[in-house]
């Protein structure tokens, strides 16, 4: 039984339809235990937000996937989305959610039979690895399907959308990584001119934000973003072929960190490190 079980949490991820994601796909240990004596809580919530119009090399998808690792730790619960624009088919939606459970209380594990735990430690050990796993093929599904080619990217207004559910999450701590070059390319801005990445005014753009009552409220969320000013090569011109990006100089990036910190204070949230375009600390 424990094998099977074991078994049945580490096969059961499969990435076919990923639009329609549950709120929780991983089993309960404690239900399938039938353990009622002790109910496990969440410590905090982990909100991914994967911007498909971003390429990433090899270093940053391990960085990423070394991060998300790292936060995935018993008592987590997570959300992975995906966006980039409406207009392509793109639209913001979660494509993978989960809880991690926190272990029995060693006071609570007294009151319990030892066959009973012998079964739950090894459903625990085999839910974590299934939870790991599942986040994990849900973002690196998500970055294959990623794409240069698309046209648009609604940054602003995915993030204000992704504020809604932050906000009611019930968790002591909530944490977002957004993995984004947080390039704004919608009818609200655009961030690029002459097939470059331009020096925005951040205080102009602010104001059409505000126009636009496109401030979130993250309440009180941490925010790490990775990818920061991260775009390839070469960008899709008015036609078919490519063109060559220009140089992108400090003062634009500087241009651009500026905006988003302080979008995120007009949107609640605390923008704890800002990757241009890998984050140079561990997510706390």
């Amino acid at each position: 039984m424990k094998k099977a079980l074991v078994a049945a949490l580490l096969g059961a991820v499969s990435f076919g339809c990923l639009a329609a994601a549950p709120q929780n796909q991983i089993p309960s240990c404690y239900i399938a235990n039938k353990i009622t004596t002790y109910a496990s809580s969440v410590d905090q919530q982990f909100f991914i937000l994967l911007d498909q119009t971003v390429l990433l090399d090899a270093y940053l998808q391990k960085a990423l996937a070394d991060s998300a690792r790292s936060v995935l730790t018993p008592g987590t619960a997570f959300t992975i989305l995906r966006f980039s624009a409406f207009s392509q088919g793109r639209y913001l939606d979660v494509v993978a959610a989960g809880v991690l459970e926190k272990p029995i209380p060693d006071k609570e594990r007294d009151s319990i039979s030892v066959k009973a735990l012998k079964l739950f430690d090894a459903c625990m050990k085999g839910q974590q690895e299934y939870g790991v796993k599942l986040a994990l093929a849900a973002i690196g599904d998500t970055i294959q399907q990623s794409s240069s080619d698309l046209a648009k990217s609604d940054v602003i207004g995915s993030l204000t959308e992704t504020s809604r559910i932050v906000k009611v999450s019930q968790t002591p701590r909530r944490i977002v990584l957004v993995v984004s070059d947080m390039l704004e390319n919608s009818s609200i801005s655009s961030f690029y001119a002459n097939n470059s990445v331009r020096k925005i005014d951040p205080v102009k753009e602010l104001k059409a934000v505000e126009a636009n009552s496109l401030f979130g409220d993250f309440g009180g969320a941490s925010v790490f973003v990775m990818g920061a000013g991260l775009i390839p090569e070469d960008l899709p011109g008015n036609g078919s072929k490519k063109v060559k990006i220009q140089y992108r100089d400090p003062k634009t990036l500087i241009a651009l960190k500026q905006f988003w910190s302080d979008y995120f204070v007009r949107s609640n949230a605390k923008l704890e490190e800002f990757g241009m375009p890998a984050l140079l600390a561990p997510i706390h």
